[in-house]
Protein backbone atom coordinates (compact mmCIF):
# COMPACT_ATOMS: atom_id res chain seq x y z
CA UNK A 1 0.00 0.00 0.00
CA UNK A 2 1.16 3.51 -0.80
CA UNK A 3 1.44 5.19 2.61
CA UNK A 4 1.49 8.68 1.17
CA UNK A 5 -1.73 8.05 -0.71
CA UNK A 6 -3.37 6.77 2.48
CA UNK A 7 -2.25 9.46 4.90
CA UNK A 8 -1.33 12.63 2.99
CA UNK A 9 -3.82 15.49 3.27
CA UNK A 10 -6.00 13.42 5.60
CA UNK A 11 -7.93 15.09 8.40
CA UNK A 12 -8.93 12.97 11.38
CA UNK A 13 -11.94 14.19 13.35
CA UNK A 14 -12.25 12.36 16.65
CA UNK A 15 -15.66 12.22 18.31
CA UNK A 16 -14.82 13.61 21.72
CA UNK A 17 -15.65 11.43 24.70
CA UNK A 18 -17.39 9.01 22.32
CA UNK A 19 -20.20 11.61 22.02
CA UNK A 20 -20.99 10.82 25.67
CA UNK A 21 -22.32 7.39 24.77
CA UNK A 22 -25.36 8.80 22.94
CA UNK A 23 -25.78 7.31 19.48
CA UNK A 24 -28.19 9.99 18.28
CA UNK A 25 -25.75 12.67 19.37
CA UNK A 26 -22.97 10.84 17.58
CA UNK A 27 -25.04 10.74 14.40
CA UNK A 28 -25.63 14.50 14.63
CA UNK A 29 -21.89 15.05 14.97
CA UNK A 30 -21.25 12.88 11.90
CA UNK A 31 -23.88 14.79 9.91
CA UNK A 32 -22.70 18.26 10.94
CA UNK A 33 -19.00 17.63 10.36
CA UNK A 34 -19.40 15.66 7.13
CA UNK A 35 -21.18 18.71 5.70
CA UNK A 36 -18.17 20.86 6.59
CA UNK A 37 -15.90 18.24 5.00
CA UNK A 38 -17.90 18.23 1.74
CA UNK A 39 -18.18 22.01 1.65
CA UNK A 40 -14.38 22.35 1.89
CA UNK A 41 -13.72 19.42 -0.45
CA UNK A 42 -11.20 17.79 1.86
CA UNK A 43 -10.48 14.15 2.69
CA UNK A 44 -11.44 13.28 6.25
CA UNK A 45 -11.80 10.34 8.61
CA UNK A 46 -14.22 10.39 11.52
CA UNK A 47 -12.76 8.44 14.41
CA UNK A 48 -14.49 6.49 17.16
CA UNK A 49 -13.07 4.97 20.33
CA UNK A 50 -13.55 1.24 20.92
CA UNK A 51 -13.33 -0.35 24.37
CA UNK A 52 -14.46 -3.69 25.70
CA UNK A 53 -15.52 -1.96 28.90
CA UNK A 54 -16.28 -5.09 30.96
CA UNK A 55 -12.73 -6.33 30.47
CA UNK A 56 -11.06 -2.93 30.25
CA UNK A 57 -12.00 -1.83 33.78
CA UNK A 58 -11.32 -4.17 36.70
CA UNK A 59 -14.57 -5.16 38.37
CA UNK A 60 -13.38 -3.99 41.79
CA UNK A 61 -13.11 -0.40 40.49
CA UNK A 62 -16.31 -0.01 38.48
CA UNK A 63 -18.10 1.83 41.29
CA UNK A 64 -15.30 4.34 41.83
CA UNK A 65 -16.90 7.61 40.73
CA UNK A 66 -13.89 9.46 42.12
CA UNK A 67 -11.65 8.11 39.32
CA UNK A 68 -12.56 10.37 36.42
CA UNK A 69 -11.25 8.19 33.60
CA UNK A 70 -13.13 5.13 34.84
CA UNK A 71 -16.38 7.03 35.33
CA UNK A 72 -16.17 8.60 31.86
CA UNK A 73 -15.43 5.25 30.22
CA UNK A 74 -18.45 3.66 31.91
CA UNK A 75 -20.72 6.60 31.15
CA UNK A 76 -19.84 6.61 27.45
CA UNK A 77 -19.88 2.86 26.74
CA UNK A 78 -21.58 1.62 23.57
CA UNK A 79 -22.51 -1.83 22.29
CA UNK A 80 -21.54 -3.37 18.96
CA UNK A 81 -24.80 -2.42 17.25
CA UNK A 82 -24.33 1.22 18.20
CA UNK A 83 -20.80 1.25 16.83
CA UNK A 84 -22.03 -0.43 13.64
CA UNK A 85 -24.68 2.26 13.22
CA UNK A 86 -22.10 5.01 13.57
CA UNK A 87 -19.61 3.35 11.22
CA UNK A 88 -22.33 2.98 8.60
CA UNK A 89 -23.26 6.65 8.99
CA UNK A 90 -19.62 7.73 8.66
CA UNK A 91 -19.16 5.72 5.50
CA UNK A 92 -22.46 6.96 4.05
CA UNK A 93 -21.43 10.57 4.78
CA UNK A 94 -18.40 10.22 2.51
CA UNK A 95 -15.87 10.15 5.34
CA UNK A 96 -13.46 7.34 6.24
CA UNK A 97 -14.38 5.17 9.25
CA UNK A 98 -11.51 5.13 11.72
CA UNK A 99 -11.19 3.95 15.33
CA UNK A 100 -8.85 3.83 18.29
CA UNK A 101 -9.03 0.36 19.89
CA UNK A 102 -7.88 0.32 23.51
CA UNK A 103 -7.85 -3.46 23.93
CA UNK A 104 -7.48 -6.63 21.90
CA UNK A 105 -11.19 -7.39 21.61
CA UNK A 106 -11.72 -3.88 20.23
CA UNK A 107 -9.14 -4.62 17.53
CA UNK A 108 -11.35 -7.53 16.47
CA UNK A 109 -14.27 -5.11 16.36
CA UNK A 110 -12.27 -2.84 14.05
CA UNK A 111 -11.81 -5.75 11.66
CA UNK A 112 -15.42 -6.88 12.01
CA UNK A 113 -16.84 -3.43 11.19
CA UNK A 114 -14.44 -2.78 8.31
CA UNK A 115 -12.59 0.12 9.91
CA UNK A 116 -10.23 1.53 7.27
CA UNK A 117 -7.50 3.05 9.46
CA UNK A 118 -6.53 2.20 13.04
CA UNK A 119 -5.26 4.77 15.51
CA UNK A 120 -2.76 3.85 18.22
CA UNK A 121 -3.18 6.24 21.14
CA UNK A 122 -0.20 7.89 22.82
CA UNK A 123 -0.94 5.95 26.00
CA UNK A 124 -0.55 2.64 24.15
CA UNK A 125 2.60 3.37 22.17
CA UNK A 126 4.53 0.71 24.08
CA UNK A 127 1.63 -1.66 24.80
CA UNK A 128 3.11 -4.47 22.73
CA UNK A 129 0.30 -6.92 23.35
CA UNK A 130 -2.11 -4.43 21.78
CA UNK A 131 0.35 -3.44 19.05
CA UNK A 132 0.90 -7.06 18.01
CA UNK A 133 -2.85 -7.53 17.80
CA UNK A 134 -3.31 -4.39 15.68
CA UNK A 135 -0.61 -5.64 13.29
CA UNK A 136 -2.60 -8.82 12.59
CA UNK A 137 -5.29 -6.73 10.88
CA UNK A 138 -2.76 -5.42 8.29
CA UNK A 139 -4.63 -2.11 8.40
CA UNK A 140 -2.82 1.26 8.07
CA UNK A 141 -1.99 2.78 11.44
CA UNK A 142 -1.60 6.33 12.72
CA UNK A 143 0.20 6.70 16.03
CA UNK A 144 0.32 9.74 18.30
CA UNK A 145 3.59 10.30 20.13
CA UNK A 146 2.52 12.29 23.20
CA UNK A 147 4.65 11.49 26.24
CA UNK A 148 6.73 8.90 24.40
CA UNK A 149 10.45 8.19 24.55
CA UNK A 150 12.62 8.15 21.44
CA UNK A 151 13.17 4.41 21.84
CA UNK A 152 9.40 3.87 21.95
CA UNK A 153 8.99 5.52 18.55
CA UNK A 154 12.09 3.90 17.03
CA UNK A 155 10.88 0.45 18.06
CA UNK A 156 7.38 1.08 16.75
CA UNK A 157 8.58 2.40 13.38
CA UNK A 158 10.87 -0.60 12.94
CA UNK A 159 8.09 -3.00 13.95
CA UNK A 160 5.62 -1.75 11.33
CA UNK A 161 8.30 -1.31 8.65
CA UNK A 162 9.38 -4.94 9.07
CA UNK A 163 5.77 -5.99 8.46
CA UNK A 164 5.24 -3.60 5.56
CA UNK A 165 2.27 -1.98 7.32
CA UNK A 166 1.79 1.73 6.53
CA UNK A 167 2.43 3.92 9.58
CA UNK A 168 1.95 7.66 10.01
CA UNK A 169 3.50 9.38 13.03
CA UNK A 170 1.67 12.28 14.64
CA UNK A 171 3.50 14.82 16.74
CA UNK A 172 1.26 15.25 19.75
CA UNK A 173 1.37 16.92 23.15
CA UNK A 174 -0.98 14.99 25.44
CA UNK A 175 -2.25 17.93 27.43
CA UNK A 176 -6.01 18.56 27.32
CA UNK A 177 -6.21 21.40 26.44
CA UNK A 178 -2.76 22.55 25.33
CA UNK A 179 -1.54 26.12 25.59
CA UNK A 180 0.12 27.64 22.54
CA UNK A 181 3.44 27.69 24.40
CA UNK A 182 3.19 23.91 24.89
CA UNK A 183 2.74 22.85 21.25
CA UNK A 184 6.44 22.13 20.47
CA UNK A 185 5.91 22.49 16.71
CA UNK A 186 9.62 22.00 15.98
CA UNK A 187 9.12 18.31 16.80
CA UNK A 188 7.63 17.97 13.33
CA UNK A 189 11.08 18.83 11.93
CA UNK A 190 12.65 16.24 14.19
CA UNK A 191 10.22 13.49 13.21
CA UNK A 192 10.55 14.21 9.49
CA UNK A 193 14.33 14.07 9.73
CA UNK A 194 14.43 10.88 11.80
CA UNK A 195 11.68 8.98 9.94
CA UNK A 196 11.90 10.09 6.30
CA UNK A 197 9.97 7.04 5.06
CA UNK A 198 6.89 7.79 7.19
CA UNK A 199 4.22 10.43 6.76
CA UNK A 200 4.42 12.84 9.70
CA UNK A 201 1.29 14.43 11.10
CA UNK A 202 0.09 16.76 13.83
CA UNK A 203 -2.51 15.91 16.47
CA UNK A 204 -3.46 18.94 18.49
CA UNK A 205 -5.51 19.89 21.54
CA UNK A 206 -4.94 23.65 21.63
CA UNK A 207 -7.94 25.92 21.94
CA UNK A 208 -7.03 29.56 21.25
CA UNK A 209 -7.35 29.61 17.47
CA UNK A 210 -7.81 27.30 14.50
CA UNK A 211 -5.40 28.99 12.11
CA UNK A 212 -1.87 29.40 13.44
CA UNK A 213 -0.83 25.85 14.28
CA UNK A 214 -1.99 24.29 11.02
CA UNK A 215 -0.21 26.97 8.99
CA UNK A 216 2.99 26.18 10.88
CA UNK A 217 2.46 22.40 10.83
CA UNK A 218 1.88 22.24 7.08
CA UNK A 219 4.84 24.53 6.37
CA UNK A 220 7.02 22.23 8.48
CA UNK A 221 5.88 19.20 6.49
CA UNK A 222 3.04 17.66 8.51
CA UNK A 223 0.62 16.00 6.09
CA UNK A 224 -2.08 14.47 8.27
CA UNK A 225 -3.92 16.38 10.97
CA UNK A 226 -6.15 15.49 13.91
CA UNK A 227 -8.50 17.32 16.27
CA UNK A 228 -11.24 16.32 18.68
CA UNK A 229 -14.65 17.54 17.54
CA UNK A 230 -17.99 18.13 19.18
CA UNK A 231 -21.26 20.01 18.77
CA UNK A 232 -22.67 22.62 21.10
CA UNK A 233 -26.05 21.92 22.63
CA UNK A 234 -27.74 22.73 25.90
CA UNK A 235 -27.38 19.28 27.42
CA UNK A 236 -23.68 18.48 27.11
CA UNK A 237 -20.73 20.77 27.91
CA UNK A 238 -18.07 21.07 25.19
CA UNK A 239 -14.53 20.37 26.35
CA UNK A 240 -12.05 23.17 25.74
CA UNK A 241 -9.86 20.99 23.52
CA UNK A 242 -12.77 20.20 21.16
CA UNK A 243 -13.58 22.01 17.93
CA UNK A 244 -17.05 22.99 16.81
CA UNK A 245 -18.16 22.76 13.15
CA UNK A 246 -17.51 26.44 12.40
CA UNK A 247 -14.04 26.16 13.96
CA UNK A 248 -13.18 23.11 11.86
CA UNK A 249 -14.37 25.05 8.82
CA UNK A 250 -11.78 27.72 9.72
CA UNK A 251 -9.20 24.97 10.25
CA UNK A 252 -9.79 23.51 6.78
CA UNK A 253 -9.63 26.93 5.15
CA UNK A 254 -6.37 27.70 6.95
CA UNK A 255 -4.91 24.45 5.63
CA UNK A 256 -5.90 25.42 2.08
CA UNK A 257 -4.19 28.79 2.60
CA UNK A 258 -1.05 27.01 3.85
CA UNK A 259 -1.05 24.74 0.78
CA UNK A 260 -1.47 27.77 -1.48
CA UNK A 261 1.28 29.76 0.20
CA UNK A 262 3.79 26.89 0.46
CA UNK A 263 3.41 25.94 -3.19
CA UNK A 264 5.55 23.22 -4.73
CA UNK A 265 7.08 20.46 -2.54
CA UNK A 266 10.32 21.38 -0.81
CA UNK A 267 11.98 18.35 -2.38
CA UNK A 268 12.40 20.00 -5.78
CA UNK A 269 12.92 23.42 -7.37
CA UNK A 270 9.68 25.20 -8.14
CA UNK A 271 8.79 26.28 -11.65
CA UNK A 272 8.47 30.08 -11.78
CA UNK A 273 5.22 31.47 -13.13
CA UNK A 274 5.38 33.14 -16.53
CA UNK A 275 4.23 36.50 -15.20
CA UNK A 276 7.02 36.34 -12.59
CA UNK A 277 9.57 35.72 -15.36
CA UNK A 278 8.12 38.56 -17.42
CA UNK A 279 8.37 40.94 -14.46
CA UNK A 280 12.00 40.04 -13.75
CA UNK A 281 12.87 40.42 -17.44
CA UNK A 282 11.92 44.09 -17.17
CA UNK A 283 14.65 44.54 -14.53
CA UNK A 284 17.40 42.87 -16.57
CA UNK A 285 19.97 45.26 -18.08
CA UNK A 286 20.30 45.41 -21.85
CA UNK A 287 23.55 45.77 -23.85
CA UNK A 288 24.10 49.17 -25.50
CA UNK A 289 26.93 50.40 -27.76
CA UNK A 290 29.31 52.80 -25.99
CA UNK A 291 30.38 54.31 -29.32
CA UNK A 292 29.87 53.70 -33.02
CA UNK A 293 30.79 50.13 -33.87
CA UNK A 294 31.48 48.84 -37.39
CA UNK A 295 30.35 45.52 -38.86
CA UNK A 296 32.92 42.76 -38.31
CA UNK A 297 34.04 44.26 -34.97
CA UNK A 298 34.62 41.85 -32.05
CA UNK A 299 32.97 43.22 -28.91
CA UNK A 300 35.00 43.95 -25.77
CA UNK A 301 34.22 45.50 -22.39
CA UNK A 302 35.19 48.95 -23.72
CA UNK A 303 32.63 48.72 -26.55
CA UNK A 304 29.44 48.31 -24.55
CA UNK A 305 27.61 49.30 -21.38
CA UNK A 306 24.64 47.81 -19.54
CA UNK A 307 21.45 49.72 -18.73
CA UNK A 308 17.71 49.37 -18.40
CA UNK A 309 15.31 49.07 -20.06
CA UNK A 310 15.83 45.84 -21.93
CA UNK A 311 14.13 45.95 -25.34
CA UNK A 312 12.56 43.16 -27.31
CA UNK A 313 15.23 41.40 -29.36
CA UNK A 314 18.09 43.08 -27.50
CA UNK A 315 20.81 40.96 -25.90
CA UNK A 316 21.13 41.32 -22.15
CA UNK A 317 23.81 40.87 -19.54
CA UNK A 318 22.80 37.20 -19.55
CA UNK A 319 23.83 36.63 -23.16
CA UNK A 320 26.87 38.93 -23.41
CA UNK A 321 29.95 36.73 -23.57
CA UNK A 322 32.48 39.22 -25.15
CA UNK A 323 34.20 38.51 -28.41
CA UNK A 324 30.94 38.36 -30.37
CA UNK A 325 31.40 39.64 -33.90
CA UNK A 326 28.98 42.29 -35.16
CA UNK A 327 27.17 41.33 -38.35
CA UNK A 328 26.10 44.93 -38.93
CA UNK A 329 27.15 48.37 -37.67
CA UNK A 330 25.64 49.75 -34.45
CA UNK A 331 25.47 53.46 -33.57
CA UNK A 332 26.50 54.81 -30.16
CA UNK A 333 23.90 54.36 -27.43
CA UNK A 334 21.85 52.04 -29.61
CA UNK A 335 20.83 48.58 -28.41
CA UNK A 336 22.77 45.61 -29.67
CA UNK A 337 20.17 43.24 -31.09
CA UNK A 338 20.42 39.47 -31.25
CA UNK A 339 20.33 39.59 -35.06
CA UNK A 340 23.30 41.99 -35.11
CA UNK A 341 25.83 39.56 -33.63
CA UNK A 342 27.32 36.18 -34.43
CA UNK A 343 26.26 34.27 -31.29
CA UNK A 344 25.07 30.79 -30.29
CA UNK A 345 21.83 32.46 -29.18
CA UNK A 346 21.31 33.88 -32.69
CA UNK A 347 21.70 30.45 -34.29
CA UNK A 348 18.85 28.93 -32.24
CA UNK A 349 15.43 29.96 -33.46
CA UNK A 350 13.90 28.92 -30.12
CA UNK A 351 16.32 31.02 -28.06
CA UNK A 352 16.02 33.93 -30.43
CA UNK A 353 12.24 33.82 -30.17
CA UNK A 354 12.47 33.98 -26.37
CA UNK A 355 14.70 37.05 -26.60
CA UNK A 356 12.17 38.76 -28.88
CA UNK A 357 9.33 37.97 -26.47
CA UNK A 358 10.87 39.65 -23.43
CA UNK A 359 11.48 43.29 -22.58
CA UNK A 360 9.76 46.46 -23.75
Amino acid sequence: MNAKRIFEDLFVLELANNHWGQVERGLRIVTDFSRIVRFNNVRAAIKLQFRDVDAFIHRDFRDRDDIRYIKKTLDTRLDRESYATLVQAIRKSGCIPMATPFDEKSVDLCADLGIDIVKLASSDLNDWILIEKIATTRKPVIVSTGGSSLKDIDDLVKFFANRNIPLAINHCVSLYPSEDSELEMNQIDFLRDRYPDNVIGFSTHEYHDWTSSILIAYAKGARTFERHVDIDDDDVPVSKYCSLPEQVDTWFKSWKKAVEMCGAPGSRKRLPQQREIAYLDTLVRGVYARHDLPAGHALSDEDVYLAVPLLKGQISCRELMHGEVLLQPVKADQPIMIDAIDSPYASSEHLKALIYQRGL
